[in-house]
C-alpha cells in the first residue's frame, strides 16, 4: 500500500515553494532506486542465450533442416552412381650393395623409386597400353558416360533407362584420346604409408570397368617394366662387348711396352713389385740398425770396465767358474777371521790360509780380466761391422738414385697397364651380370591383391550428402537468424530494456487479445490484472518514501498501452485505500474518458483556458464507479496543447491536486514527435515509461528517454507491455514467467455444467485447457506476424 507515514510536504510544486525546475528535479530524484547512472552490464558469452535463440527460431530451424534433408535427397538423386575398385601393387626395390668398404644406403633411393613408379602408373603411355589391352576405345558406354550431376539423372534413375550412344561420329584417334583421358581422369595412385605398396584405384559408372581397368593398369605396369628391362639389357650387353674389345687391345699394347722397357733398362722387379736394389737397401737398413744396437750395448759394457766396475758386470756375475772361486774365497776368509781370535797371524796354519786366500784372489781377478777383454773385443767387432754396413748402404743408395731415374718411365708404363687391366676386369664382370639378368628377367613389381568387382556404389552416399546439406542449411539458418536479429531493433525481452536504456524493469504486462482486453481488466484474477498489481508493488518501492505523489505515464510511440496502464494503476492504488486522481494529459488524442465510459465535454483544457464556470468547477472532477478513483478528462481539444501544458497554471494545478489526492496519475501523450510528455514529465515527481514488445524501435525509445531526461523528468523505471508470456521460448529463457504465472488461484472449481458468462455455450468451450490451447495458437500466429513485421 501507499506509505501513509511520509511527510505530506515534499520538495515539489504546490507545497509552499516556488516553481523551480532544478529544485524540483533534485527533490524528486530520490524516487529512482537505481539512479540515473544505472546501466546493465554485458553478461558476455552465454550458452543459454544461444539455446534461447534456437528455441525462439525453432520453426525456422526445423524448416531449414527439413529443406536441407530434402535438398540432400534431391542432390543424391541427381548424382550418377559410381563404383570403385582398388588393386595393390608392391614395388620391389633392389637391396643395398657393398663395394669394398663403402656401403650404399638405399633408403632415399627407395622413396624416389616409389614416387617414380606412382608417376609412371599415371603416365599417358601406360594409359594408352591399358586402352589397347582392354579395347576401351570401342566401347560406347565407357567413352560416353552419363553426366555425374544432372537433373536428368532423376528421370533416368527413376525409370531405370539409359541414353543410347553412338561412336560412329568419332575417328579412331579421337576415340583413343577420349578413352585415355577417361583412364587418366578417374585413376588414382597412392602410396600406402610405411609400406612399399601402391594402391591403384579406378572409379567408373560400371563396376566391371572399375575392376578391369584397375587390374590392367597394374599388369601393364609390370609388363612395361619387363619390356624396358629386356631392351635395356640387350643394348647394354652389346655396348659392353665393344668396350671389352677396345680395352683388351689397349691392355696388350701397354704390357708389351712395359716388358720392352724393363729389358732395355735392365730393371729387375721382384714379386712384390720392388726392384732388387730396393730390396737390398731395405735388408741393409735392417742389418745396420741391428749392428748399431749391438755396438751401443757393447760400448756401455766397456765404459763400465773403464770405470773399474768390471766385477759387477752381468757376464762376470753370470760366470759359473768365478762364482765358485768367489764362494771358496769367502769361505777361507771366514775361517781366517774365526781363527784370528785364537791364533796369531804368524802361526803356520794362519800363514797357510793367507796363501790360499791370495791364490784364489789372483785366480778370480784373472777371470774377471779375461771377461772384460772379451767385452772390449766384442765392442771393437761391433764398430767394424757398423762401419762396413754404412759403407755398403752408401754404395747401394747411389745405385738406387740411378735406378730411380730409370724407374720413372717404368712406373708410368706399369700404371697404364694396371688401369687397363682394371677396366678389362670390370667390363668382363658387367658383361656377365648383364647376360644373367637378361635371361632371368626379374620383376620390379608384383600384384599383391587384385581388384574385385564392386557390388555397391561408393558414390553418391546419401548419409554424407544429407550431413553436408544439413550443415549448409543450418549455417544458412544461423545467418538468417543473425541478420534478422541484426535488423530487428525492437525490444523482445526485458533484459534488452535494462541493457539498452538503463532503466529498472518495474513490471511485465502480458499480451492480451484486443477482444479480451476489457474482460481481462475487469477480471481481478486474470493474468493482466495480476501483472498490474505487480507493477503497483514495484512503484510502491520505487523511492525512499514509497510511490511518487504524482506519476506520469507515457511511451515512445502511440498504441503502446499507456492509457490502459494509467487506468489500471488508478484502480489498483485505489484498492489500497488511496485517493487517486487520473488526469488525461493527452490533449491531442484523449482516450481515458472512453475507458471510464464518460463524456469529454469539459476537462483539463477548459481548466487551463478558464473556459469553465465556477458553478461547474466542482463537476469537472468526476467520480467513477470505482471507489476512491476520480477522473479529470482532457476536455475540449485545444489548438495549442503544448502552450497550455507549459503554462505556470498547469504546474499550479498539479501542485494543488497533489494536496487533495494521495496519488495523481497523468496519462500523457507519446514522447516522439511531441513536446507534451517532456513538459508534463518536468512537473511530475516520477515518470513511468511503457515500452511495448516487438513494436517500438530501440532508437525511438532511446530518443524518448533522452528527451524526457533533458527536460528534467525523473524516469523511475519502465513497464514492458504486450509481452507474450505463454510463448515457449520466453518461458524457457525467463524462468520467473510462464503461461501460468499470472493465473495462480484462478482455476477455482465450478459446479458441473455451470460456466460463468458462458450462457448458451457448452462447458468444454470455456475449459482452462481449451483456453490455453486457443491462446497459444493465437500467440504463435501473432508472434510470427510480429517478427515478420519487425524484420521487414
Amino acid at each position: 500500500m501507499l506509505d501513509r507515514n511520509r511527510q505530506p510536504q515534499i520538495a515539489g510544486p504546490g507545497h509552499g515553494q516556488a516553481l523551480s525546475a532544478d529544485l524540483y528535479y533534485d527533490g524528486a530524484q530520490n524516487y529512482s532506486p537505481y539512479g540515473r547512472d544505472y546501466a546493465a552490464q554485458d553478461e558476455g558469452f552465454n550458452p543459454l542465450r544461444l539455446l534461447f535463440y534456437v528455441i525462439q527460431y525453432r520453426w525456422l530451424i526445423v524448416m531449414m533442416a527439413v529443406a536441407g534433408l530434402v535438398a540432400g535427397v534431391i542432390v543424391t538423386m541427381m548424382q550418377t552412381p559410381k563404383y570403385q575398385a582398388t588393386t595393390q601393387l608392391e614395388v620391389l626395390v633392389p637391396s643395398a650393395k657393398v663395394f669394398q668398404d663403402i656401403e650404399v644406403v638405399s633408403e632415399n633411393s627407395d622413396v624416389r623409386a616409389f614416387l617414380t613408379a606412382r608417376e609412371k602408373l599415371k603416365s599417358r603411355a601406360l594409359a594408352q597400353r591399358v586402352v589397347f589391352q582392354l579395347g576401351l576405345a570401342e566401347k560406347p558406354d565407357f567413352l560416353f558416360p552419363t553426366p555425374s550431376f544432372s537433373i536428368g539423372n532423376i528421370f533416368y534413375r527413376a525409370l531405370g533407362i539409359s541414353k543410347s550412344l553412338s561412336i560412329q561420329e568419332k575417328t579412331p584417334e579421337e576415340r583413343e584420346g577420349m578413352a585415355i583421358k577417361r583412364v587418366l581422369d578417374d585413376l588414382t595412385v597412392n602410396l600406402v604409408t610405411n609400406t612399399s605398396l601402391l594402391s591403384i584405384t579406378f572409379v567408373d559408372q560400371k563396376p566391371k570397368y572399375a575392376s578391369d581397368v584397375a587390374n590392367q593398369v597394374a599388369q601393364s605396369f609390370i609388363d612395361q617394366r619387363l619390356d624396358q628391362t629386356s631392351e635395356t639389357s640387350d643394348l647394354a650387353r652389346q655396348f659392353i662387348q665393344e668396350q671389352v674389345l677396345q680395352v683388351k687391345q689397349k691392355l696388350q699394347k701397354s704390357e708389351e711396352e712395359l716388358v720392352a722397357y724393363a729389358k732395355d733398362a735392365g730393371i729387375t722387379v721382384t714379386g712384390g713389385d720392388k726392384s732388387l736394389i730396393g730390396s737390398n737397401i731395405e735388408a741393409l737398413n735392417t742389418a745396420l740398425a741391428t749392428a748399431i744396437q749391438e755396438r751401443l750395448d757393447a760400448g756401455r759394457m766397456v765404459d763400465q770396465v773403464d770405470k773399474g766396475r768390471g766385477a759387477s758386470l752381468g757376464p762376470v756375475l753370470e760366470s759359473e767358474g768365478l762364482q765358485k772361486l768367489s764362494e771358496k774365497l769367502a769361505d777361507l776368509t771366514s775361517q781366517y777371521q774365526q781363527k784370528l781370535g785364537i791364533l796369531k797371524p804368524g802361526f803356520p796354519e794362519m800363514q797357510q790360509l793367507q796363501s790360499q786366500i791370495k791364490e784364489l784372489q789372483r785366480l778370480y781377478n784373472n777371470g774377471v780380466l779375461a771377461i772384460t777383454d772379451s767385452l772390449r773385443l766384442k765392442f771393437q767387432e761391433a764398430q767394424n761391422k757398423e762401419a762396413d754396413l754404412k759403407a755398403k748402404l752408401t754404395e747401394l743408395e747411389k745405385q738406387q738414385i740411378v735406378f730411380n731415374d730409370k724407374n720413372i718411365k717404368y712406373t708410368i708404363l706399369k700404371r697404364e697397364v694396371d688401369s687397363n687391366r682394371s677396366q678389362y676386369d670390370g667390363l668382363i664382370a658387367k658383361l656377365n651380370e648383364v647376360g644373367v639378368s637378361s635371361e632371368l628377367k626379374t620383376q620390379s613389381a608384383a600384384v599383391v591383391d587384385f581388384a574385385t568387382r564392386p557390388l555397391s556404389p561408393y558414390s553418391p552416399r546419401l548419409s554424407i550428402n544429407l550431413a553436408i546439406a544439413l550443415a549448409l542449411f543450418m549455417a544458412l539458418s544461423a545467418s538468417i537468424i543473425y541478420i534478422v536479429e541484426l535488423l530487428n531493433n525492437t525490444f523482445t525481452n526485458p533484459e534488452q530494456i535494462e541493457k539498452e536504456l538503463g532503466l529498472a524493469m518495474l513490471g511485465i504486462l502480458p499480451l492480451v487479445d484486443d477482444r479480451e482486453l476489457i474482460a481481462s481488466i475487469a477480471d481481478q484474477k486474470s493474468g493482466l490484472s495480476e501483472a498490474y498489481r505487480s507493477l503497483r508493488t514495484s512503484l510502491q518501492f520505487s523511492g525512499a518514501e514509497g510511490a511518487p505523489r504524482s506519476l506520469l505515464v507515457t511511451s515512445s510511440e502511440p498504441s503502446e498501452g499507456k492509457s490502459t496502464t494509467s487506468f489500471k494503476l488508478g484502480q489498483d492504488f485505489a484498492a489500497l485505500g488511496a485517493k487517486v486522481l487520473l488526469v488525461d494529459g493527452d490533449l491531442r488524442k484523449p482516450n481515458l474518458h472512453r475507458l471510464f465510459g464518460l463524456d469529454n465535454a469539459i476537462g483539463l483544457s477548459n481548466l487551463l483556458t478558464n473556459t469553465v464556470r465556477k458553478e461547474d468547477l466542482a463537476g469537472i472532477f468526476r467520480a467513477t464507479k470505482y471507489p476512491n478513483v476520480t477522473v479529470l478528462t482532457s476536455g475540449t481539444i485545444p489548438p495549442n496543447p503544448a502552450d497550455l501544458l507549459s503554462s505556470p497554471k498547469m504546474a499550479l494545478i498539479i501542485t494543488n491536486l497533489g494536496k487533495r489526492f494521495d496519488l495523481v496519475i497523468i496519462d500523457a501523450p507519446p514522447v516522439v514527435g511531441l513536446s507534451d510528455a517532456p513538459i508534463l514529465g518536468r512537473l511530475a515527481e516520477g515518470t513511468l515509461m511503457v515500452i511495448s514488445t516487438n513494436q517500438v524501435t530501440r532508437k525511438s525509445a532511446k530518443t524518448a528517454l533522452k528527451r524526457l531526461r533533458a527536460a528534467g523528468a525523473n524516469v523511475i523505471g519502465a513497464a514492458m507491455s504486450k509481452f507474450q508470456v505463454n510463448k515457449f521460448d520466453y518461458n524457457y529463457a525467463y524462468k520467473y514467467m510462464n503461461s501460468q504465472y499470472y493465473e495462480y488461484g484462478t482455476n477455482i472449481p465450478k459446479i458441473e455444467g455451470k460456466v460463468d458468462g458462458g450462457a448458451g455455450q457448452p462447458a468444454h468451450a470455456k475449459s482452462p485447457a481449451f483456453r490455453r490451447l486457443v491462446r497459444r495458437l493465437r500467440s504463435g500466429v501473432d508472434g510470427f506476424v510480429d517478427r515478420a513485421k519487425s524484420s521487414s
